[in-house]
């Protein structure tokens, strides 16, 4: 232990070095001096603090003994008093003010430092942080990324990272417009560094990323159509459109379904979603009913949201798949089985999006007779069978449809009468649930009428516009998605 008298001394002495260094107009020449401060690092916890203080003020001037004096202040910051730790985090971002050499290194250990456990030190971590980053943008946001793809020992290096995530989604994007200038280059640079980033990431990650880049200016709504396709190109990388598809894989299954969501919004803007829409007809609606049965809705949904913005050619490719998962929903007779409207409703509104972009598609899968003048009308085929089949088939979910709008509305005056009677909070909070279900119900089952009834005609006219709203588009409760009734 250093007593207080010799304490007492060694702060004396520092602060003789700190002031011949403060008034010393070369101060390159004061070396002893330097070298004093450096040395004072391995005496009294005071001291300790104080060099911590002027290593980083003086470090400039003194090249040659860079070495020395870094690895003396990252000892410091190892110290196990906390004083000293802060101290000597706090003066981290004056090593690279102007030398920015060791932006990178810097960076770097304050990353590290993230996982700190008290709060007054974490603070000073994220203040030094913000301190170098806005010297140097660039330079910072690429060390500072480093930590997420660079995970050699995950069990203490996932803790780093997970630390440095936060750090980028609660300190970093918020202040996007300060610190990423000139816009078009530095956003461009993050970008990159995100991109690079993705290799293993979970969904929660890729989530929290992509809404942070369709933030940013250069995708933004005047982006060009290549922007679009880069941001398409990264979820597709994400959705894993390129492997074998395996109908047990539940992981992968989910990653797709929530990709193809997350893409929608760029398909609308009029970014290509082929790679999509050829995955989704080569590898899974053909094997549709070995799908967890939680998923089927919701890729019938993407399936649906996705339609409008199809190109002809690509709604010639799945129009077949989409017509044969109609027919399997649409039963020409009653079954006994239960219909789930919300399959149809999803069905026939991707139907109609999709034939009305290539009309004559529907002559040989529903005995059509739409003229187009293409050798593809097919008008010298007998599909009169077809359209028999198809159109019994739109009779019988109509009847089964106003059927089940009798239930609905009789519910729905029997739920107003319980609403009425109702005393707990807790019993109105059920039945609202139960009004709001079946208020879904009933814009599920008229949009599917609206939707039949032009498909009667030999020559039908397909909803390509607005005119239909999807149900769940309204919709309060996710969970008051599917409506099913017996049919039998």
């Amino acid at each position: 232990m250093t007593d207080s008298s010799d304490e007492a001394k060694q702060i004396e002495k520092l602060y003789e070095f700190g002031e011949r260094l403060n008034e010393a107009k070369d101060k390159s020449q004061n070396v002893k001096d330097y070298e004093g401060v450096i040395d004072a690092t391995k005496t009294s916890l005071k001291a300790k603090q104080l060099a911590a203080q002027l290593i980083p003020r003086f470090f400039k001037f003194f090249p040659n003994l860079s070495s020395r004096a870094l690895n003396a202040h990252f000892d410091l910051i190892e110290e196990e008093d906390l004083a000293v730790r802060v101290q000597a985090i706090r003066g981290l971002p004056l090593f690279c003010k102007d030398t920015k050499e060791y932006i990178s290194k810097i960076v770097d250990i304050l990353g590290q430092l993230l996982t700190a456990d008290e709060i007054v030190e974490r603070d000073a971590v994220h203040k030094a942080l913000m301190s170098v980053l806005r010297q140097d943008v660039k330079e910072s946001l690429t060390a500072l990324f480093k930590h997420i793809w660079n995970v050699e020992e995950p069990s203490q290096d996932d803790t780093i990272r997970d630390k440095v995530l936060c750090f980028i989604r609660d300190k970093v994007f918020p202040l996007k417009a300060e610190l990423l200038r000139p816009p078009e280059e530095m956003e461009r640079h993050i970008t990159d560094l995100i991109k690079k980033s993705l290799g293993d990431v979970t969904g929660a990650e890729f989530r929290m990323f992509m809404d942070f880049l369709k933030s940013l200016s250069i995708f933004g709504e005047k982006a060009p159509p290549e922007r679009l396709k880069e941001l398409i190109g990264i979820i597709e990388g994400q959705a894993d459109l390129d492997a074998q598809f395996d109908v047990s894989d539940a992981d992968h299954i989910d990653r797709l379904i929530s990709c193809l969501f997350m893409a929608i919004p760029f398909f609308v803007r009029g970014a290509p979603g082929s790679k999509f829409l050829n995955y989704l007809n080569k590898h899974i609606i053909p094997v549709f009913d070995k799908l967890p049965e939680e998923r089927k809705l919701d890729l019938l949904k993407a399936l649906a949201e996705i339609s409008p913005y199809t190109t002809p050619q690509d709604s010639r490719q799945v129009l077949p798949s989409v017509v044969q998962l109609l027919k399997k929903y649409m039963p020409r007779r009653k079954t006994g089985e239960e219909t789930n409207f919300t399959y149809v409703e999803c069905l026939l509104f991707s139907f109609h999006h999709l034939a009305h972009k290539a009309p004559n598609a529907s002559n040989s899968l529903c005995g059509y007779k739409i003229v187009t003048g293409q050798p593809s009308d097919r008008l010298g085929e007998d599909f009169s069978e077809y359209y028999k089949d198809f159109t019994e088939r739109l009779s019988s979910v109509e009847d089964l449809t106003r059927a089940t709008i009798k239930k609905l509305t009789q519910g729905m005056a029997e739920h107003n009468k319980a609403m009425a009677a109702a005393k707990s909070d807790e019993a109105k909070d059920n039945i609202k649930t139960l009004k709001q279900n079946t208020t879904t119900g009933l814009r599920t089952c008229n949009n599917i009428l609206v939707m039949t009834k032009p498909l009667h005609l030999k020559t039908p006219a397909f909803i390509g516009d607005k005119s239909v709203n999807l149900s769940w588009k309204e919709a309060i409760k996710p969970s008051a998605l599917s409506t099913t009734t017996a049919t039998g």
